[in-house]
């Protein structure tokens, strides 16, 4: 059986990619490169799966907000 996933990749301060399934809980993984990572995530979703019986949520999107914002300490 096939299943499909959705994975939010985002590179951090270190350039290192990092991905998170939300319908599985800590279910992520970061790679050096985004071909690597997907590897990674495959493996970690494959884990997850075994820990739990997963109903997956519906993946609606992402939506990109813009805050004007000034910190405290500024």
């Amino acid at each position: 059986m096939s299943q499909d996933f959705y994975v939010i990749i985002e590179k951090d301060e270190d350039g290192f990619y990092v991905g998170e399934v939300p319908a599985l809980k800590g279910c992520y993984a970061q790679g050096g490169n985004v071909e690597e990572l997907l590897n990674y995530m495959r493996e970690v979703i494959e884990m997850c799966l075994e820990d739990e019986n997963v109903s997956p949520n519906e993946f609606i999107g992402v939506q990109k907000l813009s805050i004007d914002y000034e910190p405290a300490n500024a």
